[in-house]
């Protein structure tokens, strides 16, 4: 399960050592820890991270198959948590220790930054691949981070993108090696904390204003 951790104005939320996939309980324990981020006062980052082979391998389909009559309000919740994490008001970086699957590395595109290990782990969205297409709020999102071209690369090929291809397609913002993958993503963001929460969360809700009104649709 996610935990979180406070130190200096760091905000760290690890998601686990499992596939860290989105059940209502991992749902429910990130967008809690988001809240009580949003609520506080002080100089503040968000570092979100994950343990072993996997950052997120996103969707929970086994919960989502068992509870077909859940889709959509679970799709929902999903696309809050995308678009909470995208308008925060504090400087947000991803700190990718493994893989990164369909919603889990939409998870981390909702952040401002993304580091991933060097070494070990894949950058991917295998929509194309287990036929399930991107909801309006899900492409918009990946498209308000991505060049078109990288857009089209990354969504329609289900491409597998290794630490050092996804910096050159632009996925992820640096790479470092596991371990000194926390202290790079920190230092991206550590020196913003104090940067004014009114400020920064109206220039991130009008940067991203159409991916964030798609991700609060409840169309599919």
């Amino acid at each position: 399960m996610p935990a979180l951790a406070q130190e200096g104005p760091t905000w760290t939320i690890s998601f686990g050592d499992d596939e860290n996939r989105f059940s209502p309980s991992f749902l429910n324990s990130v967008t809690e820890f988001l809240d009580d981020l949003a609520s506080s006062s002080e100089p503040a980052v968000l570092l979100t991270t994950g343990g072993g082979k996997y950052y997120s391998n996103g969707l929970d389909l086994d919960w989502l198959g068992a509870h077909p009559d859940e889709m959509g309000a679970y799709v929902r919740d999903v696309q809050l948590l995308f678009a909470k994490i995208l308008t925060l008001p504090v400087p947000t970086v991803a700190a990718l220790n493994g893989h990164a699957f369909g919603a889990g590395a939409m998870l981390a595109m909702a952040h401002d930054y993304r580091v991933m290990r060097e070494d070990r782990g894949y950058f991917c969205f295998p929509e194309v691949d287990i036929k399930i297409p991107f909801t309006p709020g899900m492409s918009a999102l990946i498209m308000s981070k991505l060049s078109a071209r990288a857009a089209v690369d990354a969504m329609t090929t289900g491409r597998r993108y290794s630490a050092a291809e996804a910096l050159t397609a632009g996925l992820v913002d640096a790479t470092a090696a596991f371990d000194d993958l926390v202290a790079t993503a920190s230092a991206l963001v550590v020196d913003l904390a104090g940067k004014d929460r009114a400020t920064l969360g109206k220039i991130k809700a009008t940067m991203f204003a159409d991916a964030v009104t798609a991700l609060q649709s409840t169309e599919s």
